[in-house]
């Protein structure tokens, strides 16, 4: 149980920080918000709860680089969906990261813009079925709020404690 998560929590630290370097603004706001947000050395959970714009990057950084095939599933009768037959006991897989970067969901799908969760009531709760990074009902991940909270730790340690930018390349 412990191991099922650690993959996914640490590409998401990953891609956080690939996004951050590649758009050197986000990186800036986010680093200054921890750095403003936090007393000292050590960084506490009542801090994290204050890092409203580091919260929308982990969001965003869910939306766009989610685990992208969430478990099967099996129907447990005949439906329809968009017009396909779907009979009883066929296994279906939920693909999360087409319902992330649905264009007739999201602005900009492929573009990564944290603000876009700035009003937003969308949440990684599972009711939002365009956005389900922890999946949905009542299989939905057990580790969520574990992952979560180890994901934003990490993150606002990294940005904290560390200076990230890309490295400087020459054509030789």
């Amino acid at each position: 149980m412990l191991m099922a998560g650690t993959s996914s929590s640490s590409m998401t630290i990953e891609w956080a920080f690939c996004e951050m370097m590649r758009n050197p603004k986000i990186m800036k706001k986010a680093q200054s918000e921890v750095r403003a947000v936090v007393k000292g050395k050590t960084i506490t959970e009542a801090d994290i709860q204050r890092m409203h714009y580091m919260n929308l990057v982990v969001k965003e950084t869910m939306r766009l680089h989610c685990v992208p095939i969430l478990l099967p599933r099996v129907n447990p009768k005949d439906c329809v969906v968009n017009g396909y037959d779907i009979p009883a006991k066929t296994t279906v897989l939920i693909n999360a990261w087409a319902c992330a970067t649905d264009p007739d969901s999201w602005e900009s799908p492929e573009s990564f813009i944290p603000e876009r969760f700035e009003n937003s009531l969308i949440s990684h709760s599972g009711t939002h079925f365009e956005f389900l990074p922890f999946g949905a009902g009542r299989r939905m991940c057990p580790g969520l709020n574990f992952g979560l909270a180890t994901v934003e730790y990490a993150i606002a340690n990294l940005l904290h404690h560390y200076d990230w930018k890309l490295p400087e390349f020459r054509m030789v």
